[in-house]
């Protein structure tokens, strides 16, 4: 799989059609907008696969909640692009070691998903994807990190993991949301919409 991976994300990606799929009502068409996009604050996720257990996992993290716009949210670890970072797939591999203790050596970067805008905090988040021979030895942030996910690929290409849910958003209205349920936990928002992409273009794999 990894070997398709970065074949297959060197080449053109589903992006926004992939995304849509998971992406709340709201705001939709300013998610999409090229000029908000290029002008927003840049920002690396590692989405960072590696085998346990005989399968593909993902790390996800748990947010603490605060007052600001992502709250006890479920994501990737990242966060916003220092001076120091040449590239954003380095700043996507500090934020990483920073915030979970993956070790930017131990990973082989096989591409990028599609930028994504994120209108509360007008961040463009790259999607680093990266591969690790081993299982990482954890060491969390407690400051940032409340709690760490994995997160088996078979348990998020169930398609009875997709659900649905009311949701308040930053508005403060409540919308009815996708998201994926993963061991109870909502997964939604820019996060769901990049594992849609990611997924996609697994399923070409498949």
């Amino acid at each position: 799989m990894i070997d398709f991976l970065e074949r297959r994300l060197a080449g053109q990606l589903p992006g926004k059609e992939a995304q849509r799929q998971m992406m709340p009502f709201e705001r939709m068409e300013e998610r999409f907008n090229p000029e908000l996009l290029r002008n927003a604050r840049p920002s690396g996720v590692l989405v960072a696969f590696y085998q346990k257990d005989d399968e593909w996992c993902i790390p996800l993290t748990q947010r603490h909640d605060y007052s600001g716009p992502h709250s006890g949210q479920v994501s990737f670890p990242g966060g916003k692009m220092e001076e120091e970072d040449n590239t954003i797939r380095l700043t996507a591999l500090r934020e990483a070691q920073e915030e979970v203790g993956i070790l930017p050596n131990d990973v082989r970067i096989v591409g990028q998903l599609s930028d994504l805008y994120i209108p509360p905090s007008n961040f463009r988040v790259t999607p680093v994807v990266g591969v690790l021979e081993h299982p990482p030895e954890f060491a969390l942030n407690d400051f940032e990190v409340k709690e760490l996910i994995e997160v088996p690929l078979s348990l998020l290409q169930d398609k009875e993991t997709v659900k649905r849910k009311d949701i308040k958003i930053q508005n403060g209205f409540m919308s009815n949301v996708p998201y994926f349920d993963v061991y109870g936990k909502v997964v939604w928002g820019a996060t769901a919409m990049m594992l849609s992409e990611l997924l996609s273009i697994i399923k070409d794999w498949e």
